[in-house]
């Protein structure tokens, strides 16, 4: 509680440090470096402190500034600049880099200002002469311009009303609750939008997104004022969570006075932004937080999140005399009772502690005993089963470099690699009622804090929209997925997925027949008998047709594990396993040299022979032989051998639709790796390749598409290029 000791509090001697060091690399020239040392001091330099007459907040940003400036970001160069001159506004050197940012981005008529500005408060003769002769150069450009000022807002997406389509209703089946529509509703229709009751974000992205809208972090960002645990991308987002304006210090309000009434109201503007659009029904989700104990910087994720349900309970207006407020008002399912005991000790514990903390903050509404501890540990058990978790699609490759003409050039063509990354954990309260299953009929994804979910198939009137709680048909066999959803959820997965029979469950783990004529699949012990189980009841004609060249209708009955469901023959598993387990080396070796972008042509052969030595082992299917390809097309595209990385490409996409349908993301994104490298190459069924994918996005994420994945905008500006000049 101490404030000079306080874990995560603000600390001058520390910023005054991490100053100094960002300093001497200024000096250097390492202005990367110097930027971390800055953005670091701001996050524990206190609010009130003072450097050489200075209050030390406002010089860390008009330092930051600086560095922003000399590395070409003028946008964030300005907010800094901005955020200095709300704390005090008299200091001529914010003013002059915010003129120098608004000159670079061609705003020159704000950048007069800002130095008639800046040369009015200057105290030193030499200080106005620097200013006086920079204003003269941008007065003569700005009589050659006729550049109107755009102001642009980089926190977030575009908005566009989109209406949602149909209203659903709650249901109750085997599942418990679930929601269903009244009407059939085509594919890529917008079926839910809600904001989150509560949202916190996840340890490992705290220096990497912001902690209110979850973006990722700007080189500008903002810390809160109180603590030093949250980074925020805008002041937005930072009084949003319940952060504290920046205060001007009242003698600078002087500089107004000498000003002209143009400039006046300029200086008003600059220094006193209003934030009156903010959202103002939420309780603060930050505020109790940073009241002398930071004990979020040690609970987990999910210990927080109920600790912000509890403060926007009690802030609401609350209160734990009845024993069932709380869950009564979130209204959400739990497992307690089927939970482990160690399980349940662990959420007592925890329950006692987070009461306690909160306690500091809410010292009369909320009291420490047996019912304000039972109702939360009823909240942490809602949370392990309902929470939400908040995604991201990240790309770990660049988009290929372009040549004199314009065109993707074929220098490292593999475009992006994209993958979901978990950012935040959320509870949405009616987003918690759709249930899972492993073959999902709709898609959740996020526009910031803001959940949307669209449907991916056509839905029949008083079918259940189901969304995937992680794993799907195509991704992990049904075993493994039984077992990940009752160890997460502490549920039984009872899914159409689950229960029929799937291609895609025979052949993604499964061996080929040892008959070279025969296309059926040798299955484990594990998972032959989790199969088995689907097959008690009789298949039907059409499940027979589909399954046939894979197995024969009473195969369960009459083979067994190790042999073929299709003609009987019997494969050494054993043997097998060392065999798969013996090639997967050299991919292994293979994809250490792709991480470094250094790939040598015999690790290629080694490969090549190690991928044939697998498909004489495992089914055509099989997904580690869709993943040896993939990594074949990766290493072909880094040795320039571009038509060779197709043709693999190709060939992992074949097996993917198999495993995961036609029009699944997941073959999205195969497709945006393999429409870079045949455009780069010249091949026209690029042009197909790209109209694919871009249907595969929009059908899951609709308008927001292109604007959350720049690169569909790329690639089709590339389209119209190939088809306008080549016929």
């Amino acid at each position: 509680m101490d404030p000079e000791n306080a874990l995560c509090g603000k600390k001058k001697d520390a910023a005054l440090e991490l100053k100094r060091q960002g300093n001497q690399c200024f000096l250097k020239g390492d202005y990367a470096t110097a930027l971390v040392y800055y953005s670091q001091a701001l996050q524990v330099a206190p609010m009130n402190a003072v450097d050489m007459d200075k209050n030390l907040v406002a010089t860390l940003y008009v330092n930051r500034a600086s560095v922003l400036l000399k590395m070409d970001l003028q946008l964030e160069c300005l907010r800094d600049c901005n955020r200095t001159l709300q704390i005090s506004s008299n200091y001529a050197k914010a003013w002059y880099r915010r003129g120098k940012a608004n000159a670079s981005m061609g705003n020159f008529h704000d950048a007069i200002r800002d130095f008639q500005i800046s040369k009015n408060v200057e105290v030193s003769f030499n200080g106005k002469k620097q200013v006086d002769d920079e204003l003269k150069i941008i007065q003569r450009q700005y009589k050659r311009s006729n550049t109107v000022q755009e102001h642009s807002n980089n926190n977030k997406l575009d908005d566009f009303d989109e209406p949602i389509q149909v209203k659903l209703h709650v249901t109750t089946s085997n599942k418990g609750r679930g929601m269903v529509s009244p009407i059939e509703i085509p594919p890529s229709s917008l079926v839910h939008v809600e904001e989150p009751y509560a949202l916190v974000i996840l340890k490992h992205c705290r220096e990497t997104h912001c902690h209110y809208c979850l973006n990722e972090l700007p080189a500008d960002k903002v810390p809160c004022p109180s603590c030093s645990i949250p980074l925020y991308c805008s002041q937005r987002c930072q009084i949003q969570a319940g952060g504290r304006m920046l205060q001007n210090v009242p003698d600078n309000k002087e500089i107004l006075k000498d000003l002209s009434d143009d400039l006046r109201k300029y200086v008003q503007e600059i220094t006193s932004p209003s934030f009156a659009d903010l959202r103002t029904d939420d309780v603060p989700e930050h505020k109790h937080e940073c009241d002398g104990v930071h004990w979020p910087a040690i609970l987990p994720s999910e210990i927080v999140l109920a600790g912000r349900i509890l403060a926007k309970f009690v802030g609401q207006g609350g209160v734990f005399a009845d024993a069932s407020n709380l869950v009564d008002m979130l209204n959400l399912s739990h497992h307690f009772s089927e939970m482990h005991a160690d399980s349940k000790l662990e959420c007592i514990i925890y329950s006692i502690i987070l009461s306690s903390c909160l306690k500091q903050f809410f010292p009369s509404q909320l009291p420490v005993n047996e019912n304000t501890i039972s109702q939360i540990v009823i909240l942490i058990s809602q949370i392990r089963t309902n929470s939400i978790s908040i995604v991201r699609m990240k790309s770990f490759d660049a988009p290929g470099s372009r040549d004199q003409s314009g065109r993707l050039s074929s220098v490292a063509p593999f475009t992006c690699n994209m993958e979901q990354v978990r950012v935040g954990q959320a509870i949405y309260t009616t987003g918690s009622l759709f249930n899972h299953s492993c073959k999902p009929n709709i898609h959740a994804y996020f526009n910031s804090r803001t959940l949307f979910i669209r449907t991916t198939a056509s839905v029949t009137v008083g079918c259940p929209l189901e969304l995937s709680y992680g794993p799907q048909v195509g991704q992990l066999d049904c075993k493994d997925r039984l077992k990940l959803l009752e160890d997460e959820y502490s549920f039984k997965c009872q899914c159409s997925g689950c229960s029929l029979v799937h291609i895609s469950d025979l052949v993604l783990d499964a061996f080929c027949c040892i008959n070279p004529s025969c296309f059926g699949v040798v299955l484990d012990r594990s998972i032959f008998n989790c199969e088995n189980k689907k097959t008690k009841d009789s298949l039907t004609v059409d499940e027979q047709s589909r399954l046939e060249p894979f197995m024969l209708t009473d195969s369960f009955l009459h083979a067994g594990p190790s042999h073929c469901l299709k003609c009987g023959s019997y494969r050494n598993i054993k043997s097998s396993c060392s065999t798969v387990d013996e090639a997967w080396i050299h991919f292994t070796r293979l994809q250490q040299e792709i991480n470094s972008n250094r790939v040598s042509e015999t690790t290629v052969s080694d490969a090549l022979r190690a991928l044939c030595s697998l498909k004489s082992t495992l089914h055509a299917y099989n997904k580690r032989i869709a993943e040896a390809e993939d990594n074949l097309s990766q290493a072909f595209c880094l040795l320039g051998k571009l038509e060779l990385a197709a043709d693999h490409c190709k060939a992992s996409i074949r097996i993917l639709e198999k495993l995961y349908g036609e029009n699944h993301i997941a073959i999205g994104n195969e497709l945006l790796k393999l429409s870079s490298i045949l455009l780069s190459v010249g091949d026209c069924n690029g042009v197909e390749c790209i109209k694919r994918l871009s249907e595969i996005f929009r059908c899951h994420y609709g308008w927001h598409a292109n604007t959350m994945f720049p690169f569909l905008n790329i690639l089709e500006e590339e389209t119209h290029k190939f088809v306008s000049t080549d016929v």
